[in-house]
This record gives structure tokens, sequence and C-alpha cells, in this order.
């Protein structure tokens, strides 16, 4: 769906999965089988005001805390959508994994992967196409802006899940400590690849880490990368990063992932 060309035969500018494609074909990235997961949050938006659906006209809700992955009509608002979403990307084939209200009210989340190399970038498009179509159909906005609403609420990121066969075989977990090290080195680059509008989400606060400093922990949500418990106990595995926005290019953001983690040699 993504990969338009102009008559010339080169591709348009918007046309980010030419380079990806370049990368994802290089012998090293293939002979590492690089696994992306890929958490897209988004923001439902009421259609005539670009306010939350659930909220009330030009005021707001009660405080976050019994949203994320809340049950009920005074706390979860749009799932007919949500779930609409989920069917409709099953039947059209994506390997959709999961979906959960998140922690602003009105914003959710759906997870798509373990998807390999390029197809990360592909699934993900179509997607959000799915998406748009169906809040469409729901007269319901949806919206990819990082922060859509200012103040003490989350933004809404693309934490991207990330794994090469060297890290899922044993002792992998040395060499996802190598590779964050290599994405600290290039922190400024992934920056500003990474969606637009990022700065006013990764604020230190809200489960992000501040956009001008790179840390990582394991079970941190206010650190840069995230290692999981579990991959730390079994010396393998993947780890995430939570700096992408939830309106970042796919093919962008995999890409240079598995380009630096794999391909730069600082």
């Amino acid at each position: 769906m993504c990969d338009a060309y102009t008559p010339a035969g080169e591709p348009i500018p918007t046309n980010k999965r030419h380079n990806a494609a370049k990368i994802f074909s290089h012998p090293d990235v293939l002979a590492e089988e690089t696994w992306y997961g890929i958490e897209q949050e988004y923001t439902l938006l009421q259609n005539t005001v670009k306010w939350p659906i659930g909220w009330p006209l030009g005021g707001y809700p009660g405080p976050q805390g019994p949203y994320y992955c809340g049950i009920g009509a005074d706390k979860a608002f749009g799932r007919d959508i949500v779930d609409s979403h989920y069917k409709a990307c099953l039947y059209a084939g994506i390997n959709i994994s999961g979906i959960n209200g998140e922690v602003m009210p009105g914003q959710w989340e759906f997870q798509v992967g373990p998807s390999v190399g390029i197809s990360a970038g592909d699934e993900l498009w179509v997607a959000r196409y799915i998406l748009e179509r169906i809040t469409e159909i729901a007269g319901v906005v949806v919206s990819f802006d990082p922060k859509p609403i200012q103040g003490d609420w989350n933004g809404a990121g693309a934490h991207t899940n990330y794994s090469t066969k060297s890290m899922r075989n044993d002792g992998g977990y040395e060499i996802i400590k190598k590779a964050i090290e290599k994405l600290g080195l290039r922190h400024k680059e992934h920056i500003a690849a990474y969606g637009e509008g990022n700065e006013r989400r990764l604020t230190g606060r809200h489960e992000t880490a501040d956009i001008n400093t790179f840390l990582w922990g394991v079970a941190n949500r206010g650190a840069s990368i995230r290692v999981g418990r579990d991959t730390e106990k079994a010396g393998k595995g993947y780890f995430e990063d939570r700096r992408p926005a939830s309106n970042m290019d796919p093919y962008v953001v995999t890409s240079m992932i598995a380009e630096t983690t794999i391909l730069w040699k600082p």
C-alpha cells in the first residue's frame, strides 16, 4: 500500500518503505531475523469538537487511574470501534496480537507483531488504514497526535519491541546491552526520526523519559529503553524502545533500529 513511485520510477518523497527495504534486505540484517512488536496508541475524538469521546463537552473526566485496561461505561469509551478494528485486522490477515484501553480515557492501543523485518511496517500501516475506515463509519475521528490533551494526561506513543536472532539465543542479554549502548550513542538521530511533536510527550512525566536524556532500565516505564524482567531472568529475549511517538512512520523506526544495532559501527 505504501510503496508508491513517480512515473519515472523514483520513490515518491513520502515513500519511506523504499529505503527501509534496502536495510532489511542487507545480508547481515537478514541473518539476524529481526522481530518487531509495535504498540500503536491512538485517541478517539468527537467528530465536531475534536475532544476525546466520553469526555464532557468543554470539561474533563475524573483523573487518570481507573481507565487503563478499564471496563464499564464510565471508564471505557469506544470499545465497539476497537473490537470492530481488531476483528477486521484478523480478517485481513494482519498479525494483530491484542488491544487495551489506555491510561487516558478515550485513548486505546492495539499491538501488531511479532512481525519479521519490513512486514512490521506493512502490517502497521494497513492496520492504521483499517482503523481510519472504521472510525469514519462510526462518525468518530482517530488522532495519532503524541499529546492530544495538554496537562496531567498521558501522551500517545508507539512503543517498539525488538529482538534479533542473537538476542533470542543463549547469552543474548549481553547482545541486548551492546545494542542499547549503540542506540544511546545515536539518541538524537533517532529522536529526530521518531515522530513530529514528540517533545510534547517525552517530558520525563507520564511514563516517559525526557527527550534530551537517554536511559535504560529493567521494568522501568520512565526509561527510553525498557528491558523486561523475563528477559533479564532468562538472559535472552527482547527490549522495548519507548521513544517513538504514535504518529511515527514504522518503516523509518524499524529500519533505523536494525541499522543502528546491526549495521552501524561506532
